[in-house]
């Protein structure tokens, strides 16, 4: 989150909204105190409670761009002992 007085949102609101499109919440003041924020619009409407409640608490922060064309093409990861695999379903069983 990033905080910005009135006036300097005047002088950079571009670059300000490309904060916000990005994902961020700007935090207008005046005076030293909070006047308003600006959000970006809710536009996953079709995910899940859970992954949206996750996002708003900082927990999970959702990609804006696509994944490269040769994403799945990529190596995998070496875990030998499935330690990860067991983490992940540790962590299902207990949470969700």
């Amino acid at each position: 989150m990033q905080t910005t007085t009135v006036s300097r949102l005047k002088m950079s609101l571009s670059a300000y909204l490309r904060q916000v499109k990005a994902g961020e919440e700007v935090v207008i003041t005046e005076h030293g105190r909070a006047i308003a924020r600006l959000l970006p619009l809710p536009s996953a409407a079709s995910l899940p409670e859970h992954v949206r409640d996750l996002e708003a608490r900082g927990l999970l922060k959702r990609g804006h761009k696509p994944l490269p064309a040769d994403f799945w093409d990529l190596p995998r990861p070496a875990d030998p002992q499935g330690a990860v695999q067991a983490a992940a379903l540790r962590e299902r069983d207990e949470s969700w």
